[in-house]
């Protein structure tokens, strides 16, 4: 079962991924990305590796494609009009990929079910919260620190041209 859910989640990883640059609109291309970052989350998941899964979603499929949506909202106001065909398409799509998100549960139940000591011995500690917080805040504070102050510059200097007088 844990290769064929493997084989699923691969082959999704990877057509998604080619259809983020073979889609002609934008909105299509950015939400065939937020399926391939879903099925790398699947990917770690299946490794053992809850934590990174986790941030997977939250993060990058979550707050960043959100992000990535709104501006393409924003930037192309015809990408709002989607045509009645192509969301039936879409909709035939939702029971395999709600069948396929059942199976993939249905895999990870028992693991949900042993003790932490009994599924901390059968896993590698890679990727648990402790490990991660370690490196973060002990080896890799400073390239850490130096990112956050990246990315508020970047949010000033957005502000600054977003506000400029022309």
């Amino acid at each position: 079962m844990e290769h064929v859910v493997f084989y699923i989640l691969a082959t999704l990883a990877v057509s998604s991924a080619v259809l983020v640059v073979l889609q002609k609109r934008a909105v299509y291309s950015a939400l065939s990305l937020i399926v391939c970052l879903a099925a790398v989350a699947g990917l770690f998941f299946q490794l053992g590796s809850q934590f990174i899964a986790a941030v997977q979603v939250i993060v990058y499929a979550g707050a960043i494609m959100v992000l990535f949506v709104f501006v393409i909202m924003l930037l192309d106001p015809e990408s709002e009009y989607f045509k009645a065909k192509g969301l039936q398409q879409l909709s035939y799509w939702a029971i395999p990929l709600a069948v396929f998100f059942a199976l993939l549960l249905l895999q990870a139940f028992p693991d949900f079910m042993k003790s932490a000591q009994e599924a901390g011995r059968e896993t590698s500690a890679q990727g648990s919260v402790q490990d991660v917080g370690r490196l973060l805040f002990r080896e890799y504070v400073l390239p850490f620190e130096v990112t956050s102050i990246l990315i508020l510059v970047a949010i000033l200097g957005a502000v600054v041209l977003a506000k400029r007088n022309d």
